[in-house]
């Protein structure tokens, strides 16, 4: 043999030995922990970076399928910035993975009561609340009154009150309640707008 047929047949040996190493001494791509990008998200939510956010709680939801916690950020987000319709699809994708989760289900009830609240307020200024749809939501303020324990679900204004404005349907804002935070610091009764 010589050496224009050895060192091409030691080339390919060496380049097949190196594939077929464990290739520890390769940097792999790795999926960040959830902590790490959770708190990342948080960081860009508090930042105003809300786009951003859901883009990294989107990314850790695909990663991490099993995982609650990207579906219940996600909704906060979404509920915080009055996106209901969107909030009560994440939540409920939250609920499949665990449906005990108290954020998950109170982002669907308040988010769902808003959207109804919404719905039947445009209803009656159409003047078009009637017939079965107001025996129906007749039906709804008694049961949620009951599981509530409360005999008002929304008590009328002070008698030194003034009533504010309402915005028209046709502008750019809406009839709904200021939004409170759900979950997290601070968060109060999410069914404290009901009482």
């Amino acid at each position: 043999m010589t050496l224009r047929t050895i060192l091409p047949c030691f080339g390919c040996a060496l380049l097949l030995g190196g594939c077929a190493g464990d290739g520890a001494n390769f940097p792999h791509k790795t999926t960040a922990p959830l902590e790490r990008v959770m708190a990342e998200a948080d960081l860009a939510a508090k930042a105003g970076q809300r786009d951003q956010a859901l883009a990294l709680l989107k990314g850790a939801a695909g990663a991490f399928p099993a995982d609650k916690t990207p579906w219940v950020q996600m909704a906060q987000i979404k509920f915080d910035h009055g996106n209901y319709a969107e909030a009560i699809v994440n939540a409920l994708e939250a609920l499949q993975r665990d449906p005990q989760d108290k954020v998950a289900n109170s982002i669907v009830a308040v988010a769902g009561l808003r959207l109804a609240s919404r719905a039947l307020a445009d209803l009656h200024v159409q003047n078009n609340v009637g017939g079965s749809l107001r025996a129906e939501a007749q039906e709804l303020a008694k049961t949620l009154r009951g599981s509530l324990g409360e005999e008002v679900l929304v008590p009328p204004p002070a008698a030194g009150a003034r009533k504010a404005p309402r915005k028209s349907a046709a502008g750019s804002g809406t009839n709904a309640a200021p939004v409170k935070s759900i979950g997290g610091k601070g968060a109060g009764d999410p069914f404290g707008n009901l009482k």
